[in-house]
């Protein structure tokens, strides 16, 4: 029996705004993905900690909200030389609803309009299948392997990069 059609929204992006980093601060996913979450938004505020620092937040991340206006995640482009490297996040909410390959394409479309003559790439714990098979869809190949130290604790990583030919 095949899966129903996913209901795909429009994706929306725009400034996260302090209101939305202290949202997905809380956002909370099941296990095994638990380890995904943010610190409070205090301690990212107090240690200027990615989008808890304004200047980071207004330079790298971005909301992305539905059709509605609900905030329903977030992307980051984190500029390196020649590279765009992307961090994203789904509500959990939104999760399991067969969205992602929409929503990563989405956020490439974004990359590559912010940084026409970029490579793209992502880094993935090896672990995580899920999002693996997701950004494999969405036109990402794995071209590293390596281990450095997360907020807990040192992981294999992937680093997926997308072929050209799927930049649109």
């Amino acid at each position: 029996m095949s899966r129903p059609a996913a209901i795909i929204p429009e994706f929306h992006f725009s400034a996260m705004t302090e209101e939305d980093g202290a949202d997905i601060a809380e956002w909370r996913y099941p296990p095994p993905y638990d380890l995904y979450r943010w610190p409070s938004w205090e301690q990212m505020v107090a240690q200027g900690k990615e989008f808890g620092d304004p200047h980071i937040r207004a330079k790298q991340y971005t909301s992305i909200r539905d059709e509605r206006g609900r905030l329903i995640g977030y992307a980051q482009f984190f500029p390196m030389v020649g590279v765009v490297r992307l961090g994203l996040g789904l509500h959990p909410d939104c999760c399991d609803r067969g969205w992602g390959t929409a929503f990563t394409q989405a956020i490439v479309r974004e990359a590559a309009r912010r940084s026409p003559n970029s490579e793209i790439d992502l880094e993935v714990e090896t672990w995580n299948k899920r999002a693996i098979r997701t950004y494999k869809r969405s036109g990402f190949v794995i071209t590293d392997k390596y281990k450095r130290q997360a907020f807990h604790k040192t992981v294999t990583i992937y680093c997926m990069t997308l072929r050209k030919d799927k930049i649109q």
